[in-house]
């Protein structure tokens, strides 16, 4: 498969990026304890959790905005239906489809973030469940170019209310060794920014900064492996917990019902 994985998406082949791919594979290890019946993947990427949900689901199915990855998934998951697309919406899908829906780590990039949800309640039915995801802006340590907004537990909280009649925020935190690697994180990220004396990440526009904001992740995140290379490694999705108070999380975790 042709690979589009940035230091934003991170890949489970690159060394440097396990904390944050084990990180996001923790919510497909969660829902597929979940999921069943008729399932949607929204923002699906290259697949990262296909291989866990596939086999607990009488249907898959999945859209992505990035038509020759979704081609590849077609090739690799015969059984599974995939779409390619701008979302929202989800104009492929009718009415009530979907027992349940997953979207982990998408809500920050979608412009109408009201008609995203919206959509996800459409293709619901009756009773049906979305699990989603997204960082816990609290928790970030620098603007990310790729967001076009982050969002604090409430406000994804108080969001979700206007469109679901049932929703819980929960969060997804570390243990002790998740936290060592936030924390080394956090203060490289600092000593980058005492640069940035003008605070132009917030002042200059998303698309000036992703290439500069690109090469300096990936530095830094080598630069935690050389210094940690034990600690990069070792970290596995089950040093990432689900927590009550999703204020302290690194990722909220939201369960929303028809």
């Amino acid at each position: 498969m042709a690979s589009v994985y940035t230091t934003e998406i991170a890949s489970d082949s690159v060394l440097s990026d396990n904390p944050i791919h084990q990180r996001l594979l923790k919510a497909y290890v969660l829902a597929q304890d979940l999921v069943k019946g008729n399932l949607l993947e929204v923002g699906c990427g290259e697949g990262r959790g296909i291989d866990l949900l596939l086999p607990k689901v009488a249907s898959f199915s999945a859209i992505d905005k990035i038509a020759p990855v979704v081609d590849e998934l077609k090739k690799k998951y015969p059984t599974a239906s995939f779409v390619s697309g701008n979302i929202p919406p989800l104009a492929a899908f009718t009415d009530n489809s979907f027992d349940c829906v997953v979207s982990f780590q998408v809500i920050e990039h979608i412009q109408n973030d009201v008609a995203y949800l919206k959509e996800i309640h459409r293709v619901l039915r009756p009773g049906g469940f979305a699990l989603i995801t997204t960082p816990n802006r609290p928790m970030s340590l620098s603007r990310n170019p790729w967001h076009i907004r982050e969002y604090t537990a409430n406000e994804l909280t108080q969001l979700a209310k206007g469109i679901f009649s049932t929703v819980e925020m929960r969060g997804i935190g570390g243990n002790e060794k998740v936290m060592e690697y936030y924390e080394r994180n956090k203060k490289s990220v600092d000593k980058m920014m005492r640069w940035d004396i003008f605070n132009l990440q917030y002042k200059l526009p998303a698309a000036v900064l992703r290439v500069p904001y690109e090469i300096l992740n990936r530095m830094n995140r080598n630069k935690l492996k050389d210094g940690a290379d034990d600690l990069v490694k070792s970290i596995h999705h089950t040093d990432y917990i689900v927590m009550d108070d999703a204020t302290k999380a690194l990722d909220l975790y939201l369960t929303v019902r028809k």
